[in-house]
């Protein structure tokens, strides 16, 4: 079977507006080729992962609740971090330096029309990653994102959290895995309105600092082995 190929993008650090247009644009250069389309004549999509950090930035997504955001616009203002409601699910979370963010722009008609498996696919990417630095990831029962010790009451903790949307089968937004990610700004927050449960990191869990380069080459590894696809770097 011929692979999928999806175009890789790393935007380095970008503002989070400048990032989520990009992905609009490229969603909606998609949903064109779809719409001229047809039997007689396909029009193929094309498939992108991004890569990128932000600057501190809080996200709501559509169905989050801003009681979950525990500071004032000004308080967020004076400390350098911004906000946006975006179209995404879930509910609020934090982007910031030293987190790898990924954002897959792929039709899903090209792979399979199931959200779900697709969620659990984003998830085992993060998992595999985890398993070569020696940290057990997995899932918790009912939420979405990478959690280490999810049946361990009291010690569990998130280090990746996911939240997407989806437009004629294709994706944006995805997944933000905490490397060296400064956590006290999850201070602020009451992360992903998820109660009495902690964040973590790579770098808290391992006791040292990774190189960012090490850890996006493992994901874009194990990216290519769970959607069997090949990456070939996007030129703009």
């Amino acid at each position: 079977m011929i692979k999928q190929v999806v175009l890789f993008e790393d935007l380095g650090n970008m503002g989070y507006q400048d990032a989520w247009t990009y992905q609009e644009e490229l969603l909606q250069r998609n949903v064109r080729l779809k719409s001229e389309s047809s039997k007689q004549k396909p029009v193929p999509t094309r498939n992108y992962l991004l890569f990128v950090e932000h600057p501190p930035v809080f996200t709501l997504g559509k169905s989050g609740k801003i009681e979950n955001v525990l500071i004032s616009r000004d308080e967020m203002r004076e400390e350098g971090i911004q906000f946006f409601n975006t179209n995404r699910g879930g509910d609020i979370t934090f982007h910031g330096p030293e987190q790898l963010v990924g954002y897959p722009i792929i039709d899903l008609e090209n792979f399979y029309t199931d959200i779900g498996k697709y969620m659990r696919d984003l998830e085992e990417v993060i998992i595999l990653t985890l398993a070569e630095y020696g940290i057990k990831g997995g899932r918790s029962a009912g939420e979405t994102g990478v959690w280490i010790e999810s049946d361990k009451k009291g010690r569990e903790r998130k280090i990746c959290a996911l939240g997407v949307r989806c437009s004629r089968w294709i994706t944006m937004h995805g997944f933000a895995f905490n490397v060296n990610t400064d956590l006290s700004f999850f201070d602020h927050i009451v992360p992903c309105g998820i109660q009495d449960k902690k964040v973590t990191s790579l770098e808290k869990e391992l006791g040292r600092g990774i190189v960012m380069a090490e850890v996006k080459q493992k994901v874009k590894n194990n990216f290519e082995k769970v959607f069997r696809v090949d990456l070939i770097e996007k030129s703009r």
